[in-house]
C-alpha cells in the first residue's frame, strides 16, 4: 500500500500511474477451509489469511454457523456502482492511472468484479438533476434520450 493520511485517523491506499495494490489470484480453497482478507485501521490491507472450520459449538468469540445442505439464491458476482461522481473521479486521472484503478477493480489481479450497477438518469451523485425525458406526459418516450453524461462518462 502506498497510504496518504487524511488526520490522524484516516488513510487510504493511493493508486495512481506507477502504483496500484494488487492481489494474487483467489483460488477456491479446499472443502471445511476458507480464506480470509482483512483490512483495518491498524494497519491492514487486504491481508490474506487461511483457516478450517470447527465442528466445535464450544469455541469461544463469535460463533457461525454454516449448514452447507441448504441453499438460497445463487451469487451471480460481486461489483458496484458506476455513478456520475464516480466516473468524473476515474475520469479525472492520467490514463495510466485509469488502467491501473480499472485493473485494480476488474482484473484477476485485482478484486475482480464482474458487475456494475448503472443509475437510471441522475442520482444523488450526481452534479445536476436530469432526467432522460423532459417533456411533460411524453408516455410514448418520444423525446427519450441519454444525457451528456452517460455518453460522455458511462457509455
Amino acid at each position: 500500500c502506498s497510504p496518504k493520511y487524511f488526520g490522524r485517523d484516516a488513510m487510504v491506499c493511493v493508486c495512481n500511474a506507477t502504483y496500484c495494490d494488487t492481489l494474487d489470484p483467489v483460488v477456491l480453497p479446499a472443502p471445511g477451509t476458507y480464506v480470509k482478507y482483512e483490512s483495518s485501521k491498524a494497519g491492514k490491507r487486504l491481508e490474506r489469511s487461511e483457516g478450517s472450520f470447527q465442528r466445535s459449538l464450544h469455541a469461544p468469540g463469535l460463533l457461525l454457523t454454516l449448514n452447507p445442505s441448504v441453499l438460497y439464491q445463487p451469487v451471480k458476482g460481486f461489483g458496484g456502482s458506476l455513478s456520475d461522481s464516480a466516473a468524473i473521479n476515474i475520469l479525472g486521472l492520467s490514463p495510466p492511472a485509469q488502467d491501473n484503478l480499472l485493473r485494480s477493480y476488474f482484473s484477476e489481479s485485482g478484486i475482480e468484479y464482474n458487475l456494475l450497477r448503472l443509475p437510471m438518469a441522475c442520482s444523488d451523485f450526481s452534479v445536476r438533476p436530469y432526467s432522460y425525458d423532459e417533456v411533460p406526459h411524453d408516455y410514448e418516450l418520444k423525446h427519450f434520450k441519454l444525457a451528456e453524461e452517460d455518453v460522455k462518462m458511462k457509455v
